[in-house]
């Protein structure tokens, strides 16, 4: 066999086991669908890998992801890159998305921290905040129990120990998500 067939059965085998994550799905949509149907929004937060997943999760709300409907309230708190550099110069980098959902969030909302070993310190400064504020949080991370897991309303532990394969995990659990939610509102 060789290392290309190896490293594709071993993500073939991860996304088998997504479906063991049915539940955590279904839960995250009604929290997601509620919180819009109230006239809140989704904030999304990340750092590296998990920033894209936040703007790539965002914009499939905000935009559309296969039905063309009216737009979703969601935000990417990794886009400003005017605020993040400037918290993170004024204050300190753990508190970009933090001081901005402070200041953008409010109860009703939801935020969703991605991190794929669960110890970002600005995702868990955010999830904190969130809590805080009234603000429901879902996780997304590996399978380890880590700083995220008593902060989030839902934690979505995927079935990895293993970066690359959680981030593929993520992404497929963040489409079924929006797909899911979409269908509610189109």
């Amino acid at each position: 066999m060789t290392r290309s067939q190896t490293l594709l059965d071993e993500t073939a085998a991860s996304f088998q086991r997504l479906t063991e994550m049915a539940g955590e799905v279904d839960r995250a949509v009604a929290m997601i669908v509620a919180a819009l149907k109230a006239g809140g929004r989704v904030f999304f937060c990340g750092n590296g890998g998990s920033a894209a997943d936040a703007q790539h999760l965002a914009a499939e709300l905000l935009g559309k992801f296969l039905i063309d409907r009216a737009p979703l309230a969601a935000i990417a708190l990794t886009t400003n890159t005017s605020a993040i550099t400037a918290i993170a110069n004024d204050f300190a980098y753990e508190e970009a998305f933090e001081r901005q959902l402070r200041g953008l969030g409010r109860a009703g909302d939801v935020v969703v921290g991605i991190s794929t070993s669960g110890n970002s310190r600005s995702v868990v400064a955010t999830l904190a905040a969130a809590r805080a504020m009234g603000i429901a949080t879902i996780g997304m991370t590996g399978a380890r129990e880590s700083a995220m897991t008593p902060l989030c309303d839902l934690s979505i532990r995927v079935p990895s120990t293993h970066t690359p394969r959680i981030q593929e995990m993520h992404i497929a659990l963040g489409h079924a998500i929006c797909e899911l939610v979409e269908i509610e509102f189109a």
